[in-house]
């Protein structure tokens, strides 16, 4: 079923064990480099974002939602595997884990961004969802390569005290404890990866450290999205690619 279609592009929900195991060979591709099969636990329980070339066919960006009716079932979660999140136990309001985002690494036309985020709006929007949360990773493991993106992030991004993940991974980065440089904000957002650089634009905030994720040669940070907190003007981009 396609539920959004624009332009060169259109995204549909994954509906047989083909479409997933395509989404998987694309997170390998896009995550190691090389071909093989990202899986894990999660998918069987998740809903799976396509989003395909109209004309051909080909799977050009994949991402993966578990939706959680509200906090008491955040334990479910991938994030709960690194993050302590029992703050967030007591967030009341259906809430999705957005996960496993990529992009082929082949493709490099912005509007893939665009669809993508238009269909997580479609997606928000039908299913009433209050919290958007998940890992935004930056590439690699060294922090030094990102103290400026860090040091803007402990100095205007930081979760609110009552939904702040505290430390749970054995290996975190506490740039918010470490970090005393002020921002050199250019710089800041030339590192940012693009989809945490989207979740900030739409008032997100993150947690106060970042996970060294060997295994996915990545560091990530928590990050949520209050809906009702997305300013207007965000809101009605995204409800307009939505549309």
């Amino acid at each position: 079923m396609i539920t959004l279609h624009k332009g060169r592009y259109q995204s549909r929900i994954a509906e047989t064990p083909k479409d997933v195991a395509a989404a998987q060979a694309l997170r390998h591709l896009a995550f190691h480099g090389f071909a093989g099969i990202d899986c894990d636990v999660f998918d069987a329980e998740c809903v799976h974002m396509l989003i395909e070339e109209a004309r051909t066919g080909r799977l050009v960006c994949c991402f993966r939602f578990l939706p959680l009716p509200c906090g008491t079932e955040i334990e479910r979660s991938y994030s709960a595997q690194y993050y302590e999140l029992s703050a967030l136990a007591a967030y009341t309001g259906p809430m999705v884990e957005m996960g496993r985002f990529c992009i082929h690494p082949e493709v490099k036309d912005p509007d893939v961004l665009r669809i993508a985020w238009g269909a997580m709006t479609a997606y928000v929007d039908d299913n009433g969802v209050e919290l958007l949360f998940g890992c935004a990773s930056f590439a690699g493991t060294d922090s030094n390569d990102y103290l400026d993106a860090f040091a803007m992030l402990k100095a205007r991004h930081l979760a609110p005290k009552r939904w702040l993940p505290r430390v749970k991974a054995p290996d975190v980065f506490r740039f918010a404890q470490r970090l005393r440089r002020k921002p050199d904000l250019k710089k800041a957002m030339l590192r940012m990866p693009p989809l945490l650089r989207t979740y900030l634009m739409m008032g997100g905030w993150v947690s106060d450290h970042a996970v060294v994720d060997a295994q996915m040669n990545t560091l990530h940070v928590f990050t949520g999205v209050e809906i009702s907190a997305i300013p207007p003007a965000r809101r009605r981009l995204l409800r307009a690619v939505a549309g």
